[in-house]
């Protein structure tokens, strides 16, 4: 009985610890979302990713509160020929990243630890058959996400094409946070996940007999590769072609805006370089 009562007191210990380490957590994180980035690092961002000029001030402001969160607890590591991560590649990361969740802080990338950084494309390999691919970009469930250099800076410089390696492999993060990347995020209701579906079954299996014909549309023809691919094709266009995502698929678009919780395609145009 004794043995019973030490287990018990043990388990409310454990527990008791995990919620004062949350409580710490919520009350430092509270403390770096009040901080306001330096200005230098306002310039840094809108000539780094330039759809942060157009972004509504409400959802600039919550997104800065969250790349204080995320400077302060990932760990950025150099790859390959990359001597160093440096503060402007950081942000570079950080601003397309913080974008996504500005609305939806429930979807904060808590498993991710790590972002590797490359300076080019790097070779991957497939556990599954041994073989190696060119890969610009990765999203692990572990807790990683890998990125190129080189193509995280040309995809947030063109904000019109469509094509963000950061967009698209945090958008995996996100998919991921349930444990399956099977293109279905995470919703509080029931109700969401039917309305999700129907939406995005039927708009997936079209774009793919579209892509099969070689026909053009204004999602990447990467997204036929699989739903996953669909959802993280469908976050990049969603913010960089989003009057043409909005014509194109209404019904997708609808269901991207109420997810995120923003409606891209009423900012105004980016101003060019």
């Amino acid at each position: 009985m004794l043995g019973i009562w030490i287990l018990m007191g043990g388990v409310a210990g454990l527990a008791g610890m995990a919620g004062l380490h949350s409580a710490r957590r919520d009350r430092r994180r509270e403390s770096l979302r009040a901080e306001k980035l330096e200005e230098t690092d306002h310039r840094m961002i809108e000539e780094l990713f330039p759809i942060w000029k157009v972004v509504p001030d409400e959802t600039r402001a919550l997104a800065e509160g969250w790349i204080q969160v995320f400077l302060a607890e990932k760990s950025f590591e150099a790859c390959g020929d990359l001597d160093e991560v440096t503060h402007e590649m950081r942000l570079a990361i950080a601003a397309p990243a913080c974008l996504l969740i500005a609305h939806r802080p429930q979807d904060y990338y808590e498993r991710l630890k790590s972002i590797l950084v490359y300076p080019v494309a790097f070779k991957s390999r497939d556990d599954r058959d041994g073989s190696e691919t060119v890969r610009l970009g990765e999203s692990w469930g572990t807790g990683s996400v890998v990125l190129a250099w080189q193509s995280v800076r040309q995809g947030d410089a063109n904000p019109q094409d469509g094509l963000n390696v950061v967009l698209h492999e945090f958008a995996h993060q996100i998919d991921q946070a349930d444990g399956a990347a099977d293109g279905v995020p995470e919703f509080e209701l029931l109700e969401d996940y039917g309305r999700w579906s129907q939406a995005f079954a039927p708009a997936y299996k079209a774009f793919c007999e579209r892509v099969e014909q070689g026909k053009r549309s204004v999602l990447d023809d990467y997204g036929a590769e699989s739903p996953a691919e669909f959802f993280a094709v469908a976050t990049e266009t969603f913010f960089e072609r989003a009057r043409g995502m909005k014509r194109e698929e209404p019904d997708v678009y609808r269901e991207m805006a109420r997810f995120y919780q923003m409606d891209p395609a009423s900012w105004g145009r980016v101003p060019s370089h």
